[in-house]
């Protein structure tokens, strides 16, 4: 199994080259992401592994444990190899572990929240300045006018680079485009749930990095026929399939799998070396939860 990344380079905000198969640390929590994780040591190692095979994209958030996640990546991987880009958000506020009846999140887009917030993943993290920060949710009490002015600032302070947003349509990138530059949406998209392929083309064609959440939460689709015959045919998983297909639908995608297991985390990896067809391709497309079989 090949435990290198060769998923090729996507250029964040045009300056900044991160390979388009990175990683996400929400697993390395406690449950309801909440907490550390059980095995600290485990996580640690499982982020030393990602960067050993060569990802170089690690994406987190002050919400993650909260603050744990941001301080095991510091633990693990400070002082960051040359090229290492740390991702973290803002703008959640968490309340306890997140159940399915009560997520126990609320939203804080305010200009003292986001500046007491930076202040703390610089210092979890370690960095002087944080390669790409991310609105986790528009908080609908505040215009994202506003919020981005903040981000504009603070990047004009030199605690962030590159801004990013998450979970926003069409019309609320270009309402945030008209105060400070995006150069990333992060939106949950995969092979079962397409909702925001309008975003995805307009990140493609605007120079934005478009990384979907949840990538393999593709449901049954996993366990279809079509699947499982075009993962037999390419001899691959289907997991490693849904992730490829992701890779070759946009030279804009950069992906951020999760996983508390250096196993699946190789898995994931190899992933990069799956070669889908053009009719592949198309046969994945037409898939959805209403055509199993």
């Amino acid at each position: 199994m090949n435990t290198t990344v060769k998923s090729g380079i996507f250029r964040i905000g045009g300056d900044l080259p991160v390979h388009r198969m990175g990683y996400g640390a929400m697993q390395l929590t406690g449950p309801g992401v909440w907490g550390p994780p059980p095995d600290e040591d485990n996580a640690r190692a499982v982020l030393r592994r990602a960067v050993e095979c060569g990802i170089d994209f690690i994406d987190t958030a002050d919400v993650y444990g909260p603050d744990d996640n941001e301080r095991i990546i510091r633990e693990a991987l400070y002082p960051y190899p040359a090229g290492c880009v740390i991702g973290t958000k803002v703008g959640l506020v968490r309340a306890g572990p997140a159940t399915r009846e009560n997520p126990g999140i609320s939203m804080n887009g305010s200009e003292k929240h986001i500046r007491n917030a930076v202040e703390g993943s610089l210092r979890k993290l370690g960095l002087d300045r944080i390669d790409l920060y991310q609105l986790h949710r528009i908080d609908p009490g505040i215009p994202v006018e506003e919020t981005m002015g903040v981000f504009r600032t603070l990047r004009d302070e030199g605690k962030i680079r590159h801004i990013g947003l998450s979970e926003v349509g069409i019309e609320e990138i270009k309402r945030a485009r008209s105060v400070v530059e995006i150069a990333t949406v992060q939106n949950v998209y995969n092979l079962g749930t397409r909702m925001h392929e309008d975003v995805l083309a307009y990140c493609e064609q605007n120079g934005i990095a478009f990384i979907p959440f949840w990538p393999l939460h593709s449901g049954d689709l996993t366990k279809s026929k079509v699947m499982g015959d075009i993962a037999a045919q390419v001899e691959a998983t289907p997991a490693q399939i849904a992730l490829a297909w992701l890779l070759k639908k946009s030279p804009a995608i950069i992906l951020i799998p999760g996983t508390s297991s250096i196993e699946h985390l190789e898995q994931n990896i190899a992933a990069c070396d799956v070669e889908l067809s053009d009719l592949d391709m198309q046969t994945l497309d037409r898939l959805s939860a209403t055509s199993l079989g």
